[in-house]
């Protein structure tokens, strides 16, 4: 990563699990309406920010070598930018954890951090629910990132209803390909007529699923290799659309027995669950950050 200018600052942008994602419907305009339970997981990304007076924004590292313009983290500077009327401008760096084309939100995150962290240097004070709108226009899985907790998330991403999780481990794998999110959302196969939930909680949810998740290991045979790896140790399960696929431990000490155990060569991470965004320590006297 290109060194960021000392003065900058460093904000964490974590990743995401759907602990369970179901396809209820279809708009008339073709998006699909989703269920979900969403968790963050101790996953980041690091946002560095060095605000300017001159209204430039600059990304020194754009994300899989696209224009700075098109990266979700430009985007977002300039969305609030534009919003907000504000003079200012930024310079952002991008130390990326999170693995792209997994189904974990890393460039969904690094925008909604952005978002959350220019607020309060710009000091623009857009409030939360306008902040999650302005979020939407980016990506579905921002505003989540924005509402900074579990949640039960319905629509396209947009309504967010917090879930109480229980604590936590994860084991999480990226198996060597790319899935494409447009071929799962218009495959045949994939199921769209799942009924909806009346009291959803982590309880009542159970057993989770993802309705993408056939589809995936049918269309992906590398990601179908791991989740036959991992159902030796447990219940794996897909993220969004994939690549990633986890599995949810009571303790940490399960979890790290079954990382311990997978092979070198497949890219892997155990982690804790979050119950809050790591912002929320950081930032947590701005009235613009939600609190439960």
């Amino acid at each position: 990563m290109m060194q960021p200018h000392p003065a900058a600052r460093a904000f964490p942008a974590p990743a995401k699990l759907n602990l369970d994602l179901r396809i209820i419907g279809r708009r008339a305009d073709g998006y699909h309406l989703l269920e979900s339970i969403f968790c963050l997981i101790d996953l980041c990304d690091t946002v560095w920010l060095l605000p300017r007076e001159d209204g430039q924004i600059i990304l020194h590292n754009p994300a899989g070598g696209i224009p700075p313009e098109q990266d979700l983290s430009h985007r977002a500077a300039r969305l609030l930018q534009q919003f907000s009327g504000s003079p200012n401008g930024v310079e952002i760096w991008l130390d990326k954890h999170i693995p792209s084309g997994g189904g974990l939100g890393g460039g969904s995150s690094d925008a909604a951090t952005v978002l959350f962290a220019l607020n309060h240097l710009w000091y623009t004070a857009v409030p939360p629910e306008t902040l999650r709108a302005l979020g939407l226009k980016l990506g579905a899985d921002v505003p989540f990132f924005l509402f900074g907790q579990s949640a039960f998330v319905q629509g396209i991403g947009e309504i967010l209803s917090p879930l109480a999780v229980p604590e936590q481990w994860y084991v999480v794998v990226r198996p060597d390909a790319h899935v494409a999110t447009p071929k799962i959302f218009t495959h045949p196969n994939l199921t769209r007529n799942s009924p909806p939930c009346a009291q959803p909680s982590f309880t009542q949810l159970q057993p989770f699923r993802n309705d993408m998740q056939a589809v995936v290991l049918a269309e992906y045979p590398p990601v179908a290799a791991a989740f036959r790896l991992l159902q030796d140790y447990g219940t794996p399960q897909l993220t969004g659309s994939g690549a990633c696929l986890f599995i949810a431990c009571t303790t940490q000490g399960e979890a790290e027995y079954i990382y311990s155990r997978l092979p070198e060569n497949l890219a892997a991470w155990c982690v804790p669950g979050l119950d809050r965004h790591p912002l929320q320590a950081i930032l947590g006297n701005n009235k613009n950050i939600r609190h439960a």
